[in-house]
């Protein structure tokens, strides 16, 4: 098998090059803005609006997509997925039944085709929705019962038949004897809901491993082979899910990713993405996290539009025969969710893609157990995502390498693609926020240039546009909410508006730190081996902390 791991240690020329890249190019991109202010007012105006323009172009499409975005999840939410599943059963039957029927349901006559093409093919072409088995692993650090036991009764009341679900809970030596303990107690509470239930220990200290996630989940998924190499299950029919501790899957999550699984001839070069919104705890937490865990929902919502770009996130579904032959996941990368595109890329040579499931996994807003440590909280989360350009170096050695196994264009459009997603994440909020007044402030000749004294009201006019924008993210975000608890009075919806005054502050003191903080450690030669868990506090958590 070729390798598909990270470098460790001392990295060859061309791949240091590439990770100082992503900081040279941000860096450059600040930078630029001052010297061409300096050199001729008028360049610097020119370079102002060009970033201008195409931020509001781009944030024009991202509002466009997110309503259409929403509307789709809205209406797959509506699909009875369980009984779809159950059709393919006798695909013949119901074609027959269907065929005729008007229905205007999300996805009908792509069912139609499937019901079709799956009663006319061949015995064995495509899997027994009986037979399909859900492996989930519910990644643990030192969580508590109450952020677990939710997570678990989220699986557990799935449409999916629990007899047809494994869980694994894979834990970490290093959450000490009280994890070890929740583990058990969890054994023993969920005992015989689901066909088997077990815990993965993952060993402290593993040579060549960085200390993250990666490591864990990747354990457990060798437990898994060897279990049903045992139980003599064919790879093909167990669907791997990778769950965080406070991960809620959709009632039909499990049920859409068995069909699409099904469905897809090329099933194993496939992996399954749903749509993760961060509200599980959207009420409780902070105004600045409510705005950044909207932003981030907002994100996966757009990205499930758009099939070429969509990558693997937090928690996603691939085949258990792909995931062995690639010895699961990368053990020496703090964000091995996104990493993991990529290895299954060049491991199946360019073929292989993510197919998005329009339905959403919950997941939690960042709350810790004061105020303080939840804004640090937020940083570090943010900051492990951003450390996501290191799969720039990753992409592009291979790319640039005389035994490229990917085609050169396809590859070259990605790479480009993942460069452009985080150098503009570092110095977009930037040059848009502070841009205007540069020109003014630091050339020479700005007092007698119009053009200089002009451009911070028109980028003014043009931030006012773009409110409208904005309007619809509020909007979106008020539809999006859950249910408001009964501890918060109907103030607090009002609450959930004005906090979008605040995002000026999260996209430079967040986004924009995070990335340019990540991007120079990778360029220095820093490198985060340590996946820095977020706490995950409930409201109950922080209550007890302060006596209440």
């Amino acid at each position: 098998m070729r390798s598909l791991e990270l470098p460790m240690g001392k990295r060859k020329p061309l791949y240091r090059f590439f990770e100082i890249f992503p900081a040279l190019i941000s860096y450059a991109a600040v930078l630029l803005l001052f010297l061409l202010s300096y050199l001729n007012p008028v360049w610097g105006v020119g370079y102002v609006l060009l970033i201008v323009v195409v931020v509001f172009v781009k944030a024009i499409g991202v509002a466009f997509r997110t309503l259409n975005g929403y509307s789709i999840m809205h209406r797959a939410l509506k699909v009875d997925w369980r009984e779809r599943l159950v059709q393919l059963k006798n695909p013949r039957k119901y074609y027959d039944e269907l065929k005729s029927e008007k229905h205007t349901s999300f996805g009908y006559q792509k069912h139609l085709e499937n019901l079709r093409f799956i009663s006319a093919a061949e015995t064995g072409d495509y899997p027994d929705p009986d037979q399909i088995i859900h492996a989930v692993i519910v990644a643990i650090y030192n969580e508590s019962l109450d952020v677990l036991r939710p997570t678990i009764d989220a699986v557990k009341n799935t449409a999916y038949p629990n007899k047809q679900i494994v869980m694994v809970l894979a834990y970490e030596e290093r959450g000490g004897a009280a994890t070890k303990e929740t583990v058990e107690t969890l054994q023993k509470e969920y005992k015989g809901v689901f066909l088997d239930m077990f815990p993965a220990l993952h060993k402290e200290g593993i040579k060549n491993e960085v200390v993250g996630k990666g490591g864990n989940i990747t354990n457990a998924g060798r437990f898994l082979a060897k279990y049903f190499r045992k139980q003599k299950v064919r790879f093909s029919d167990v669907i791997v899910t990778t769950l965080d501790s406070d991960n809620r899957p959709h009632k039909y999550y499990f049920d859409a990713v068995a069909y699409e699984y099904i469905c897809c001839p090329d099933r194993k070069r496939r992996s399954y993405q749903p749509v993760s919104l961060f509200t599980n705890n959207i009420w409780d937490a902070p105004a600045m996290m409510r705005v950044i865990a909207t932003g981030n929902s907002f994100w996966t919502v757009v990205s499930s539009m758009r099939p070429h770009i969509l990558r693997n996130f937090a928690s996603h579904s691939q085949s258990l025969d792909a995931l062995s032959e690639m010895d699961f996941w990368s053990t020496r990368s703090i964000t091995e969710d996104g990493h993991q595109y990529w290895r299954s890329y060049f491991y199946f040579d360019g073929n292989y893609s993510v197919l998005p499931i329009h339905l959403p996994m919950g997941q939690d807003a960042v709350l810790s157990f004061t105020f303080w440590k939840t804004l640090k909280g937020q940083f570090v989360q943010l900051r492990r995502w951003a450390y996501g350009a290191a799969d720039i170096a990753y992409v592009a050695t291979r790319l640039f390498s005389r035994r490229r196994n990917v085609p050169f264009g396809d590859c070259l459009m990605k790479l480009w693609r993942l460069i452009d997603s985080h150098v503009t994440w570092a110095y977009t909020a930037l040059i848009v926020m502070f841009g205007g007044f540069i020109p003014v402030l630091f050339s020479p000749s700005a007092r007698t240039n119009i053009a200089a004294q002009e451009l911070p009201r028109i980028v003014s006019l043009i931030q006012t546009v773009a409110m409208i924008g904005l309007f619809v993210t509020i909007i979106m975000s008020i539809r999006m909410l859950p249910k408001r608890p009964k501890r918060y009075k109907k103030g607090k919806t009002v609450l959930m508006v004005i906090q979008w005054v605040l995002m000026p502050v999260t996209s430079i003191v967040y986004n924009s730190a995070s990335a340019f903080y990540a991007q120079t450690r990778l360029a220095l030669g820093l490198y985060m081996n340590k996946f820095d868990v977020t706490d995950k506090a409930t409201k109950y958590d922080k209550m007890e902390t302060k006596g209440g």
